[in-house]
């Protein structure tokens, strides 16, 4: 089962999606055309006056991946992947702060010091991260264009759900509540990348382990808490772990240090939700929230595998949910290429200039073409990015590999460049 299509009208107001069955029937009978590919919406040659039934559109944001998910009431119909790219421009900011001091220590030039004056505003987030609530959002509009989204649900924080629910709870009655365990829990597996910390066992049921026993004055602080299987947790007990893995030492040492450190994919989130709820409020929709641990219960009760989608569509309240889709779209920030105009060496030389033009012979480097050559060495048919060039032959990267010297008079344009890349 794959995504259902989008679909608008002929003034391209947006309607409730429909099969990939119903979208072929329109096509082949001339009633639609194809709006855009990626993703797949459809355009239908008349006007429909009455108002489309109201859509929820779901978001598990994460460090990496940000699932999202389209719902018409308790159905999925629609569901995508968002990967992004803040390592990437992490990367890139580094190289050229150290470039620049390379410079500087060289004393290739004089360069008068600056004041200091340069102040960030209220809420300023790293370009890093910046970027992750940036591309969500250019998504959620995006989305909006193309589907009848009347509400926004995204994943934020752990509200004291109880407390709100009943206000007189205490004792051990509010601790161990509905969701006691939950969030530690999902914390440790993303921290210990969901496999024993001894043994690397995958795949199995892993249990919340004390590094330092409790019988032996150990804590229930985050840092004293690991996950093990159930046999390596019942090998290691009450025993203090520099006597478990005497004799592995590199084991001992991973271990000490990965309980220590911080998890920085869950710092990358925190820092960013609260920008992220604020940027989905000027789209002027209404947004809810939900918790992590929320997330994680429906997905339990629901007996759904772990996927960053199926995460989106568990977001919030979620008393049932029919799956009608199995093949999310997978997206990929890629970025808009550099506005740099001197290309340097490794050791920040110039070595290469860069020409202002862009576009060449009606195509961009980055757009999805497809050639079909029928003279010369290279006869066949080949869909993928186009590299340009403004002599007009090109280079087309294809699933199987790059294909050089293409003329762009056999180059038909697929997709436009827009910054992603995708696949299913």
């Amino acid at each position: 089962m794959s995504n259902q299509i989008l679909v608008l009208d002929t003034n391209r107001k947006p309607l409730v999606p429909c099969t990939p069955g119903m979208a072929r029937s329109l096509l082949k009978a001339r009633k639609a055309n194809v709006f855009r590919r990626y993703p797949f919406t459809i355009i239908i040659t008349k006007e429909v006056e009455d108002t489309p039934e109201s859509l929820t559109l779901k978001l598990d944001p994460g460090s990496k991946v940000t699932g999202i998910a389209l719902l018409k009431n308790d159905k999925l119909i629609w569901a995508a992947e968002l990967t992004h790219r803040g390592s990437a421009i992490k990367d890139a900011l580094l190289s050229r702060r150290q470039l620049r001091r390379g410079r500087r220590n060289r004393k290739t030039r004089y360069r008068k010091a600056r004041f200091l004056n340069r102040t960030r505003h209220e809420g300023w987030l790293a370009p890093s991260l910046q970027h992750r609530v940036d591309t969500i959002l250019t998504w959620v509009n995006r989305i909006s264009r193309y589907a009848p989204v009347g509400s926004l649900v995204q994943e934020l924080v752990r509200f004291d759900l109880q407390l709100m629910q009943n206000p007189e709870i205490s004792g051990v009655e509010y601790q161990q509540g509905e969701l006691q365990g939950y969030e530690v829990k999902e914390y440790l597996l993303n921290k210990f990348n969901r496999q024993c910390v001894y043994c690397g066992a995958k795949d199995t049921k892993l249990e919340v382990e004390h590094i330092h026993p409790r019988s032996k004055g150990g804590s229930n602080r985050v840092s004293n808490l690991a996950l093990a299987c159930h046999p390596c947790n019942q090998r290691k007990g009450n025993q203090d772990i520099k006597d478990f893995l005497s004799g592995k030492p590199e084991i001992l040492k991973r271990v000490l240090a990965q309980s220590k450190s911080p998890l920085k994919d869950a710092t990358a989130i925190n820092a960013t939700r609260w920008a992220l709820f604020n940027a989905l409020k000027t789209t002027g929709l209404p947004v809810g929230t939900g918790s992590g641990g929320k997330t994680k219960f429906n997905r339990s009760r629901l007996g759904l595998p772990k996927t960053h989608w199926l995460d989106a569509a568990c977001v919030g309240d979620t008393p049932r949910l029919e799956i009608l889709t199995l093949q999310p779209l997978l997206i990929k920030s890629a970025g808009h290429g550099t506005r740099q105009m001197c290309g340097t060496n490794k050791c920040g030389f110039p070595i290469r200039h860069r020409t202002r033009v862009q576009i060449h012979k009606g195509f961009q480097t980055g757009d999805l073409v497809k050639a079909t050559v029928t003279s010369g060495k290279k006869i066949g048919f080949y869909v993928g990015r186009v590299l340009c060039r403004a002599t007009g032959s090109f280079d087309i990267a294809t699933l199987t590999g790059r294909v050089t010297g293409i003329s762009h008079k056999y180059c038909t344009p697929i997709h436009k460049k827009d910054g992603y890349n995708y696949s299913y």
